[in-house]
C-alpha cells in the first residue's frame, strides 16, 4: 500500500453509509468494478433512492441536490485505484463550489448517473 494524499479520502465513504443507513457492502463492489458503467450492468440502474435510508423521509429539493452532490463524491472516494479517488482539497472544492446542475431530480437518478457524472461535476 502507497501512502498519499488521497489515502485518506477512502474514509469519506463513510457517508455512504450514513445516506444508506446501512454499511454499504454491495454498493461498495459496484462502484469499484471496472463494469460500472456499462449499461448492462444490473446495479447500474438501481434508482438512488431505493438504497437511501428508507427509515427517513425523502429530502425536499434543495436537500436532494445535496445529498446527490454527497453521494456522488462518497462513492467517487471509494474507488478502487486510489490513482482515480480525489484529494481533500478536491472534496472540499467541490463541497464549496457547488452549484445546482444535475441532469435529473433524485427520485430518478441511478447509481449509473452517480458515476456518469464524474466527469461533470
Amino acid at each position: 500500500m502507497e501512502v498519499n494524499e488521497k489515502c485518506n479520502i477512502y474514509s469519506f465513504g463513510i457517508t455512504l453509509e450514513i445516506v444508506m443507513g446501512k454499511h454499504p457492502d454491495d454498493l461498495i463492489s459496484f462502484l469499484s468494478s471496472p463494469f460500472a458503467s456499462s449499461s448492462t450492468s444490473t446495479p447500474h440502474n438501481v434508482l438512488l433512492k431505493d438504497v437511501l435510508d428508507q427509515r427517513l423521509a425523502h429530502p425536499s429539493n434543495e436537500v436532494a441536490k445535496k445529498v446527490i452532490l454527497v453521494t456522488k463524491i462518497a462513492s467517487a472516494c471509494l474507488h478502487a485505484n486510489p490513482q482515480y479517488r480525489p484529494t481533500m482539497r478536491q472534496v472540499c472544492q467541490k463541497l464549496q463550489t457547488w452549484k445546482s446542475a444535475f441532469p435529473k431530480p433524485l427520485h430518478m437518478m441511478t447509481l449509473g448517473d452517480l458515476i456518469d457524472l464524474d466527469n461533470s461535476t
